[in-house]
C-alpha cells in the first residue's frame, strides 16, 4: 500500500512546516527501521511529505513515526495535515510536481525538489520498487505539463499582467512607491518583476511577521505592523500577495482627505482609473476589501479584473494540467496493476508451452515431416492463452487479481514466484 502524509502551505503555518523541514532526512529511514518497504520525503519551504510504501504500518503509525523522527509532539500536528491513501497518492504526487499544488501555480522549482527527493531516498536506501516508479512517473508527468500546456506561465503571467495592465498609468517606475504586502513565492516573483521595470523605492510587509527575514534577503525595507497603515497611505503603489483567508488591506488603513486624492479616469485600453494610489490585490481569497475601490484617488485592481485580460491559453493551462495529471496517474495504475498477474501469467504460459513442446516433440516423432502439426497446435496454444491473459489484466484492474492467481493454483497447481517475471515477459 502507498500513502503520503502532507503537511503544505494550505494546511500548515510556516512555522510549523520550517520545524518539519529542519531534519528531512532522519525522517525516511526511521519508517523503514519501523517496518515501511519504503519511504522518500519532500521537504520544501512550503511543503513537507513523506511517501511511504508499507503493508505493516497504519496511518497512526506512520504519523507517529514522522512525529518521532522531526521531534514534534503530535499534538503540534494534529490538524496541520492530511493522508492521502492508494490510488489517490499519483495523482497527488504528479500534481505536486507539476506544480499545480504550488503557492505560485505552475512554479517550476518543484520538480527539482521532486527528482532530489528521490535521489536522497537512494542515496540512503529507502526507496522501494514502487515508489522509484512513482517519482520516475511523477518526472514524467511533469515534463508533460511543461511542454503540452502554458502552466509554468500562467502562475507568473498574473504579476506581469498586472503590471502591464498598470503601465498606462505610471510614467516612471523609479518614481513609484511601492508597498509590497506578503513574503510568499507570489511576492518574490513580483518584487523580481517590480525590479525589471525599474522600481527601487520597495518597501514589505507581512501580516504575519516575516517582513523582516523576506527584506533582509532582497534588500528591501521591512514595515512593522505598527507603521503599517502609515506607509500603506503614502505609497503610491500597494500590491497584496498574501496566503491570508482575511482582507489584510481595507479602507481604515489608506483613508483619506478629499484634498489629499485625485480622480481621473482610465486612458483607453487602460482597466483601471487614475488616481494618487493603485492597489493591486494578487489574493486567492482576495487581500483588499472591495470597499478600498470607493475611496477617492485609489484604483483598485483585483484578479478578475486581470484574468479578463489574461490569454485564454493560460486560464485554461490548469486544467489541461490537471488532465494529463489525471490521465498519467490513471495509466500508472493500469502498468502496476497488470504487474500484479504479470508472476502469474508468465507461469501460466511456461507450463502451457511447456506441454506444446512435449507434444510437438511427439508429433515430429509420428512423421510430422512437413511440421503441419506443429504449426497447428502453436497456433491453438496461442488461442488458449488469449482469453486467460485478457481475463488476467481485466481482474487486475479491478483489483481482483488475486483470484487469478488463486484459479492457477487451484486449476494447474501453479504458484508464481513473483521475483522471476517482469511485464515485457508477456508483451
Amino acid at each position: 500500500m502507498l500513502l503520503c502524509v502532507t503537511a503544505s502551505h494550505k494546511t500548515a503555518s510556516f512555522d510549523l512546516l520550517e520545524r518539519l523541514s529542519r531534519h528531512p532526512d532522519t525522517v525516511a529511514p526511521t519508517l523503514v527501521e519501523a517496518g515501511a518497504q519504503g519511504a522518500v520525503v519532500l521537504a520544501t519551504c512550503n511543503r513537507f511529505e513523506a511517501y511511504v510504501e508499507t503493508d505493516g504500518l497504519d496511518t497512526d503509525a506512520v504519523l507517529d513515526v514522522v512525529a518521532q523522527a522531526t521531534g514534534i509532539p503530535s499534538a503540534d500536528l494534529d490538524g496541520s495535515y492530511r493522508v492521502v491513501e492508494d490510488r489517490r497518492v499519483a495523482e497527488h504526487l504528479f500534481a505536486v510536481a507539476s506544480g499545480l499544488e504550488s503557492v505560485v501555480s505552475g512554479e517550476g522549482e518543484i520538480a527539482g525538489q521532486v527528482r532530489r527527493a528521490l535521489t536522497g531516498a537512494r542515496k540512503q536506501g529507502t526507496t522501494s520498487p514502487a515508489l522509484e516508479r512513482l517519482f520516475q512517473r511523477a518526472s514524467q508527468a511533469q515534463r508533460k505539463v511543461k511542454n503540452v500546456t502554458a502552466l509554468q506561465r500562467a502562475g507568473r503571467s498574473l504579476v506581469r499582467l498586472s503590471l502591464e495592465l498598470a503601465d498606462s498609468r505610471i510614467a516612471d517606475w523609479a518614481a513609484e512607491r511601492v508597498l509590497l504586502v506578503g513574503t510568499g513565492a507570489y511576492a518574490a516573483v513580483t518584487l523580481a518583476t517590480l525590479r525589471e521595470r525599474g522600481a527601487v523605492d520597495i518597501s514589505v510587509y507581512s501580516p504575519s511577521g516575516r517582513a523582516e527575514l523576506f527584506a533582509k534577503k532582497h534588500g528591501i525595507r521591512a514595515v512593522h505592523a505598527d507603521d503599517y497603515a502609515t506607509v500603506a497611505q503614502r505609497s503610491s503603489l500597494l500590491i497584496t500577495c498574501t496566503t491570508a483567508t482575511e482582507p489584510v488591506l481595507g479602507p481604515a488603513h489608506l483613508q483619506r482627505t478629499t484634498d489629499d486624492a485625485s480622480t481621473g479616469s482610465a486612458p483607453q485600453g487602460c482597466p483601471v482609473a487614475h488616481g494618487s494610489q493603485l492597489v493591486i490585490d494578487l489574493g486567492m481569497p482576495r487581500n483588499v476589501d472591495p470597499a478600498v475601490a470607493q475611496l477617492e484617488g485609489v484604483a483598485l485592481l483585483d484578479l478578475e479584473t486581470i484574468r479578463l485580460h489574461a490569454p485564454l491559453e493560460e486560464l485554461q493551462a490548469t486544467d489541461a494540467a490537471r488532465a494529463i495529471v489525471h490521465e498519467a496517474a490513471e495509466d500508472f495504475h493500469a502498468v502496476g496493476s497488470r504487474a500484479t498477474v504479470t508472476p502469474g501469467v508468465v507461469a501460466l504460459r511456461t507450463h502451457i508451452f511447456g506441454l506444446l513442446e512435449a507434444e510437438i516433440e511427439r508429433a515430429r516423432n509420428r512423421g510430422d515431416e512437413n511440421g503441419l502439426v506443429e504449426q497447428a497446435m502453436r497456433h491453438l496454444a496461442g488461442v488458449l492463452l488469449h482469453t486467460p491473459t485478457t481475463r488476467a489484466h481485466e481482474l487486475a484492474a479491478d483489483g481482483r487479481g488475486g483470484e487469478f492467481l488463486s484459479a492457477l493454483e487451484t486449476l494447474y497447481g501453479l504458484v508464481p514466484d513473483a521475483g522471476e517475471a517482469t511485464e515485457s515477459e508477456i508483451a
